[in-house]
């Protein structure tokens, strides 16, 4: 989505009250300034042949049920979200784990890689435009990419040289 580097996971948002069966914390981390390991119950220890591999193949393999926020070595940049303090992101994220059944969603800066961070709803819907994303909502605003102009699209996908 962001046309970065495979190695750097997302963050995970995870309902406050759920933090503790999906990872080992169970402390507030409103800021995603807490590295926490995966719940062992959680995770897909390496076969010997994913143990053989190297560089990014080793990298590329699924390590726990919520891979796009798992790091090598099984552990999470977590972001708890408290319902008093972020009613509209805990309701999204409650109604994701009442149809999937986890209740966690990745979490990153909004931007593509080598562009700053969106500031202006129109950042925001160029970046939609530029990206892999299907939906944008802003505020009580809901797009859909399917329904926006195809002249309107951009192409982030190969503007930047990966490190």
């Amino acid at each position: 989505m962001k046309y970065r580097e495979s190695f750097r996971p997302f963050a995970p948002s995870v309902l406050r009250e759920n933090v503790s069966d999906w990872f080992e914390l169970d402390q507030n981390s409103p800021h995603m300034l807490i590295v926490a390991k995966v719940k062992k119950e959680k995770i897909f220890i390496m076969s010997k042949e994913s143990e053989n591999l190297f560089g990014i193949e080793k990298l590329n393999v699924k390590r726990s049920e919520i891979p796009a926020v798992t790091h090598i070595d099984y552990t999470a940049r977590v972001q708890t979200v408290h319902k008093e303090t972020n009613k509209k992101y805990h309701d999204l994220i409650s109604r994701f784990y009442k149809k999937k059944n986890c209740p966690v969603l990745i979490n990153t800066s909004f931007n593509v890689r080598g562009e700053p961070i969106v500031n202006t709803p129109l950042d925001a819907f160029r970046c939609f435009m530029g990206t892999e994303l299907d939906y944008l909502v802003i505020g009580n605003y809901f797009l859909d990419k399917k329904k926006q102009l195809e002249n309107l699209k951009i192409n982030y996908k190969n503007k930047f040289n990966l490190d």
